[in-house]
């Protein structure tokens, strides 16, 4: 679409503020969720009833944490904290607009990413770190934005001024300097940079900041902590505080960061990083005599993920292969041939674990409730091998890890409730419970297998952030632990026999290892080919072993023979302790001990409507005609959003104010609004005629999500009634007819997408469809329908897309009303509304270059990519003799899109379009057209 340079500036500030808001979830609880609160000096918890002991845990973190504040700042503000209990997620954030955090209660199963410390408490250690940076980063001209633009214009600020490397390094800096672990302590952690290093990957500062759309880069977490740790080690724990506190002040104004650091190091940030990186270059244990991270070397770009090998006969192994061009798949691969077959795509899932005996096959998809976007579900599905059939096993479960046994009857598998409670549970084929185990609620098990028919060997976690592996004996329950708790991470147990293998963290690398009737050994072979990073999930048949070794074009698959030779026997079932990575100050005494935590704080009712109205910034918008402030509010819980807002016009030199609000909690959202403009005019029979109008509205909107299987799909319906009553002054205002009237608008969207791959431009099979109908009921006649669909298809090669667009639009002849005109028009000419038309275009989009440059940490180039297009749009006017005619316009071109950052994190889109008129003259303009666009991406989730 066509932007002012006014409006294009607007984007760019837009998609810099949803950083801070993009996990927002609006109106996405059932009203039957009860809430209550902890309120307490450093913050209020709010969490559904039944989360009080979590809730307390949260709450005392927070309290003791003020003891880490000075290493950020001295400034203190209390803070929000939502717990939401409904969604299968793992996450958190710290956001601005409105300011507050919430936390996503359920857990990993996989320990490797995270850690196995208490998931709320470790969200608790990392998050609020957030709470105090931003408290500290509201000053000189960061403060200037949040007096101009509210909580918005301060989140503006602090995200150019202050790098996210920074943000997200200095609070897994504080996680692990705070308890036992944290990510600073696990190698899992530290692959990435040790896989580019073993396979001589030495790419450019923009690259590591920028990421990559074509080979694997660490993210910023990972480069955040390298430095943030490094800075704390050279120059002490005040140092950062010192830098930020120059950089939120814009002190210098141009690179703030960068500028803040050299004035209170004295040091160059460019030397600084190259020592950091250099530092930890020869603290991690990474080699050049890797064979599977120099093999990683010999490759341009990124390969594959190729993980959880599983043997399904003596020479047949399936797994789950995914790249950057393709979504993960199970495929099946003859080691003797060495050639694949795709089963099956995988369904939405949260990871891609899976188990698998014989032709059966079963693993976790997501499922979604249709209405309320927090509420999902972890539900299981069983794959036939042979067939490449697939049913659901459950609905509307929370069942994670999944296994089968051998006579493929039986699954094993998690079940997490949302009252933070877990259950070991083995369910038939029809999904009916066949035997349960209530976990206590001081440990979390994960990745159950069965061992034999009586027993099931699982890893578990404890209230301290400990791991072991232990057996649980089916008749009895009991258990008995196969390695004991310590801080070291243990995952992915397969079976052979009386044999479980799996992986743990051993010193500085995630290591594999065999367990047999009292004896625990060490997996050597994988020692040998993989010197640098970790290895993972090995399965064993016969004297054959897989397993996935982490390097720098993707997960490898492994496969070699075995004897009793390649394990060494361990004297002991210690682990070696996981390390600091040369960090010494991580050597001190937390302040605190995870697990032994004061419970003792008093829970209240959380009422709804507390501070149903809590505006928190104010936007100010441009445009080639309007220029708009807006006031905006949100309430905590994200069920009220309300705006109020005064537009200026000064081509007429109207004035108006009014107020929109949408409440969601309801099963449709109620919406209204209303608004008093001043101050209008209009032509008349060639005279102006001025005149106020009043405009109220009020309707309501259903988002369904009917995501599912492989595909995401939404509809969202809605109607709202709007009223109108012009007051006409001076000479006309008895001839004019200034009756109030009404009209209906209504409007639907549907959009069904397959997954997308990270390089697809569109998915390679999706549907759009949106339509608005108008229509007068009260006073006047009219009516206005709109129709506009897109088709997304598979081009030539993997990447192309092929994407038609059809629209239709049809609209009454009196003109009594003047309805918003959304139709698509032909490329390149002015939009026109007439009474009949319809349109049909076509588009093939393409990537032409994957540049990854760019320069002086303004802006960086991920892809280059064009479109084809051709758009024919017929328009059917009546003529004079009260006859339709037809009117075509014809336009061709082509469109070049760059996909750029922005101050090495801000993603925005833009392109140059020409268009070639083939009706040029019917709107008196030029054949050869020129457009700056931002493109606008149809399909959304």
């Amino acid at each position: 679409m066509q932007s002012s340079k006014a409006s294009i500036f607007l984007s760019i500030v837009l998609i810099c503020l949803s950083v801070s808001v993009f996990s927002q979830q609006f109106g996405g609880n059932p009203p039957s969720l009860r809430w209550n609160q902890i309120n307490t000096d450093s913050v209020r918890m709010i969490f559904p009833v039944g989360l009080k002991e979590k809730a307390s845990s949260v709450a005392t973190i927070a309290s003791k944490l003020g003891i880490t504040q000075s290493t950020i700042g001295n400034r203190f503000r209390k803070i929000n904290i939502v717990l939401q209990n409904q969604t299968t997620a793992s996450n958190g954030y710290v956001g601005l607009g409105p300011r507050r955090s919430e936390f996503y209660l359920n857990p990993l199963q996989n320990s490797f990413e995270l850690g196995s410390l208490p998931w709320h408490e470790q969200l608790a250690l990392h998050e609020f770190r957030h709470v105090q940076q931003y408290n500290n980063f509201n000053k000189g001209l960061s403060r200037f934005f949040s007096l101009l633009a509210g909580e918005y214009g301060l989140a503006f600020a602090n995200a150019t001024a202050i790098p996210n490397w920074f943000w997200e390094g200095d609070a897994v800096f504080q996680e692990t300097q705070q308890s036992g672990q944290g990510r600073g302590r696990l190698p899992y952690f530290f692959n990435g940079y040790r896989s580019l290093w073993a396979a001589n990957k030495n790419y450019s500062w923009m690259k590591l900041r920028n990421g990559s759309l074509r080979d694997y880069v660490p993210n910023h977490y990972q480069l955040g902590y390298l430095f943030v740790a490094y800075g704390r080690e050279k120059y002490g724990d005040s140092i950062w505080a010192k830098i930020t506190d120059d950089a939120a002040r814009f002190r210098p104004l141009i690179y703030p960061f960068q500028g803040a650091f050299k004035r209170q190091t004295g040091e160059s940030f460019k030397n600084f990083r190259k020592e950091a990186l250099s530092f930890y270059s020869s603290q991690l244990n990474q080699s050049l005599e890797d064979p599977v991270n120099k093999k990683a070397g010999t490759e341009k770009h990124f390969r594959a993920d190729e993980e959880y090998p599983q043997w399904i006969s003596d020479n047949t192994l399936v797994y789950v292969k995914s790249n950057y061009s393709a979504i993960p798949s199970f495929v099946v691969k003859n080691i003797n041939t060495g050639s694949e077959m795709r089963i099956r795509t995988k369904d939405i899932s949260l990871d891609n674990y899976f188990s698998v005996k014989g032709k059966n096959l079963v693993y976790a998809a997501i499922g979604y409730d249709p209405r309320w976007g927090w509420r999902d579900y972890s539900e299981i599905r069983m794959l036939d091998l042979n067939t490449g059939e697939q049913k659901s096993i459950t609905h509307k479960t929370k069942y994670f890890a999944p296994d089968i046994n051998e006579d493929g009857n039986e699954i094993v598998v998690i079940e997490q409730n949302p009252d933070g409670s877990n259950a070991l549970r083995v369910i038939n084929l029809e999904g009916k419970t066949v035997q349960s185990w209530d976990i206590a609620s001081h440990l979390f098990f994960s990745q159950p297998k069965f061992l034999g028919t009586d027993r099931i060997v699982v890893a578990v976690r404890n209230h301290l952030g400990e791991m072991n592996l232990s057996i649980i004996n089916r008749k009895s329950g009991e258990a008995e632990p196969i390695i004991p708790f310590s801080m070291n991470v243990v995952g992915f147990p397969t079976v052979q026999g009386d044999t479980v293998f799996f992986t743990a963290s051993d010193g500085e690398q995630d290591q594999l290892f065999a367990y047999t009737k009292g004896v625990l050994r060490k997996f050597l072979k994988s020692r040998a080919s993989n010197k640098s990073t970790g290895s993972y999930a090995l399965a064993a048949n016969g004297n054959k072993v897989a397993w996935s070794d982490f390097t720098a074009t993707g997960f490898r698959l492994n496969v070699d023979s075995t004897t009793t030779a390649d394990f060494e026997e361990l004297s002991n079932m210690d682990l070696k302790p996981l390390p600091m990575f040369g960090i010494k100050s991580l050597q001190k005494e937390p302040f605190f001990k995870i697990g032994n935590l004061d419970t003792g704080y008093q829970a209240k009712k959380f009422s709804k409507g507390f501070r149903l109205l809590n505006f928190h910034s104010w936007l100010p918008t441009i445009s080639s005609s309007e220029y708009t402030l807006t006031l905006i509010s949100e309430n905590l819980i994200n069920t009220l959003q309300t705006d109020l807002y005064f537009t200026f016009n000064p081509n007429e030199d109207s004035k108006k104010v009014g107020f929109v609000t949408a409440y969601g909690a309801f099963y449709p959202w109620i919406r209204a609004g209303a608004a008093y403009t001043k101050d209008r005019r209009a032509t008349l029979r060639g005279n102006r005629v001025y005149f106020d109008e009043v405009e109220a509205k009020i309707g309501f909107l259903i988002p369904w999500n009917f995501s599912g299987g492989l595909n995401f799909r939404s509809l969202s319906i809605g109607t709202d009634y709007v009223y109108v009553k012009q007051n006409v002054r001076g000479v006309y205002k008895d001839s004019v007819d200034a009756k109030g009237f009404g009209y209906t608008s209504s409007y639907f969207f549907f959009s069904n997408q397959i997954q997308r791959a990270r390089q697809n431009i569109f998915p390679r099979f999706a549907q759009t469809l949106r339509g608005d109908f108008n229509r007068a009921i009260t006073n006047r006649s009219g009516y206005q329908l709109t129709l506009n669909g897109w088709l997304y298809l598979p081009g030539i090669q993997t990447n192309h897309s092929f994407a038609v667009n059809a629209a239709f639009q049809t609209r009454d002849t009196l003109n009594n009303i003047g309805f918003t005109n959304s139709f698509p028009f032909s490329r390149g000419y002015f939009d026109t509304d007439y009474s009949l038309q319809y349109k049909l275009g076509v588009n093939y989009h393409l990537p032409l270059f994957y540049p990854d440059w760019g320069f002086g940490n303004m802006v960086y180039f991920l892809r280059l990519r064009a479109n084809f297009f051709y758009d024919h749009t017929f328009t059917y006017p009546y003529n004079n003799n009260a006859k339709r005619v037809n009117i075509n316009f014809r336009s061709f071109g082509g469109e070049l899109f760059f996909d750029t950052k922005w101050w090495n994190q801000q993603p925005v889109s833009f392109g140059i379009r020409y268009s070639r008129l083939l009706d040029a003259s019917l709107q008196n303009i030029g054949a050869n057209q020129f457009e700056f666009v931002l493109p606008v991406n149809l399909v959304n989730r």
